[in-house]
């Protein structure tokens, strides 16, 4: 069996994205977003396995039931991890590899499910979770004269309110 560790580090500096390694086995990369700036998902070289675990979106402000309900939905699609809720009801994406399975193609592929899964769902989670703050940020910027260009996709939620 290859080295986790060496694995790790070279298929990361190959492909090209942010990381640091804080400290032995331990791996923080930052995952570029469109929807999400960025995603920061950490890899944890364990005895036997490799752990990852990526901050999605903090406690929903409201629908928490549907919010629940659609990630555990989603669930039953993603690869290599699955979605979950510390003690505060923030979410996350989090996931055991076994270290045998650590290879860069593996690698790749959890890497790119934690991203589309962080990336590509956090706009549905904002919708869900977070409509009344978004409306109200919009109304406070507005009146304010203040750019509400990074809140252009969501205009169908100020549009529905009108």
């Amino acid at each position: 069996m290859s080295d986790p560790r060496a694995v790790i580090e070279s298929t990361l500096t190959e492909s090209g994205i942010e990381w640091e390694n804080p400290k032995d086995g331990t791996y923080v990369v930052t995952l570029p977003g469109t929807r999400k700036l960025a995603t920061t998902c950490s890899l944890i070289v364990g005895r036997h396995s490799l752990s990852v675990n990526a901050f999605v979106v903090r406690h929903p402000d409201e629908n928490q039931d549907a919010v629940h309900r659609w990630l555990l939905e989603r669930n039953t699609r993603l690869y290599g991890v699955s979605y979950a809720i510390d003690k505060l009801g923030d979410i996350y994406l989090v996931g055991r590899l076994p270290l045998a399975a650590v290879t860069p193609d593996e690698l790749d592929r959890l890497l790119g499910t934690v991203l589309e899964n962080a990336d590509g769902a956090f706009n549905t989670l904002l919708e869900m979770g977070f409509a009344t703050a978004i409306r109200r940020e919009y109304a406070w910027r507005t009146s304010r004269g203040e750019s509400t260009r990074n809140l252009d996709a969501f205009s169908h939620l100020i549009r529905d309110e009108d």
